[in-house]
């Protein structure tokens, strides 16, 4: 799983359906992101039956029929919504589509599961809000880091069986490869990806909120910059942000696309996590110089200095609960208010930033520091 490529992050796990087959229906709508496929596959491993794919790019389209056999190509984004037995429609459109296209679904009555970043803009984000009121439907998103990563699941696991107390602190290092050649124009525009904070951010904010038990947090500082990339100057290839949420708890995370050639994987995203009573590092993707692997978990409490490999041991239990929540009303996978709060706060974080890019990268008319991104 660690070895995969960001852009197609696609892990797969031992199948465990929680429903029978075609007990719940979804289709997937939008093909920008390569994410769409661990969306998909998430699902279907937790026993829901892929019918419908549409994209107007024929190309992408084949290619995902291709990696899921006997989906139906649609002719448009109707034949999907039209239909009575979709219960769902995952997405992983440009990101400054994902918010009126959830919108749209959630206004034919079915739910929307879209990659994350899920907006670019508050008003985006203010709109399927109110959306997701009225229509009662749901607006999920794929925070893949914590969702769909073992190791984060089992660091989940130890912090609600109280291995390290209460959390106080949290940690959080979301490097990813550039690969520019391999990348889609929208990804460097910046009024389409949204800004690094808004997009790779997300991962990290959403974390904190959930480790630490958060309702509520507010922005303290973030900064973000491009250092390496004069080339595309509406990129941004560094990020930082600190929170504090409504418990005292804290964070600070960085993010970039500076990933070195050397790195074996896509990124050496990790994450620690402080408690009153001990600590949990994750090194999610590799173990540098060590192991080629992902989802290394170690943890010091009370009884001792602790390590194990959990790839393969604990599985992604959020997609079940996910059709289950959607079969059921309940919201045992992700609350919609927690899902909102994360895109809030990274938006938030967006906003605010201090663009530390170097005055000999800048455009001419926007030298010097600034906290306008």
């Amino acid at each position: 799983m660690g070895r995969s490529d960001g852009m197609n992050y696609a892990p797969r796990h031992e199948a465990k359906p929680v429903v029978a087959p075609g007990e719940f229906v979804f289709a997937a709508a939008a093909l920008d992101h390569g994410h769409i496929n661990g969306m998909c596959n998430g699902l279907i491993e937790a026993g829901g039956t892929l019918k419908w794919v549409y994209d107007p790019d024929r190309v992408k389209m084949e290619a995902f029929i291709a990696s899921f056999p006997g989906v139906k190509a649609a002719d448009s984004l109707e034949d999907i919504l039209d239909d009575p037995e979709v219960r769902m429609v995952c997405s992983a459109a440009i990101p400054a589509r994902r918010g009126p296209l959830g919108v749209r679904v959630m206004e034919s009555g079915k739910d929307y599961f879209t990659d994350k970043a899920p907006f670019t803009t508050l008003a985006q984000l203010d709109e399927a809000e109110a959306c997701a009121a009225r229509t009662g439907r749901k607006y999920m998103v794929y925070y893949s880091e914590r969702l769909h990563v073992e190791s984060a699941v089992y660091a989940d696991q130890l912090i609600r069986q109280g291995a390290i107390g209460r959390v106080v602190q949290v940690t959080g290092a979301g490097p990813h490869r550039l690969n520019a050649a391999g990348r889609p124009d929208w990804f460097f525009r910046r009024e389409d990806y949204g800004g690094i904070l808004c997009d790779i951010g997300s991962h990290q904010i959403e974390q904190f909120l959930h480790y630490a038990g958060c309702k509520s947090a507010q922005v303290l500082h973030s900064k973000v910059g491009n250092y390496s990339s004069p080339e595309y100057p509406e990129l941004e290839d560094y990020g930082d942000a600190t929170l504090v949420g409504d418990n005292g708890a804290t964070q600070y995370f960085r993010v970039d696309w500076l990933t070195p050639k050397g790195l074996g994987t896509w990124g050496d995203g990790r994450t620690v996590i402080l408690g009153t009573e001990g600590y949990i590092e994750l090194r999610k993707y590799t173990d540098i110089a060590r192991s080629d692997s992902g989802d290394h978990v170690y943890w010091v409490d009370g009884e001792g200095e602790h390590y194990e490999q959990v790839s393969g041991k604990v599985g992604c239990p959020f997609f079940g609960q996910l059709i289950l929540d959607s079969l059921n009303r309940t919201e045992h996978a992700m609350t919609q208010a927690h899902a909102f709060l994360a895109a809030r706060l990274c938006l938030e974080a967006q906003a605010a930033a201090l663009n530390l890019t170097p005055d000999t990268l800048r455009k001419p008319e926007s030298a010097g520091l600034t906290n306008k991104t």
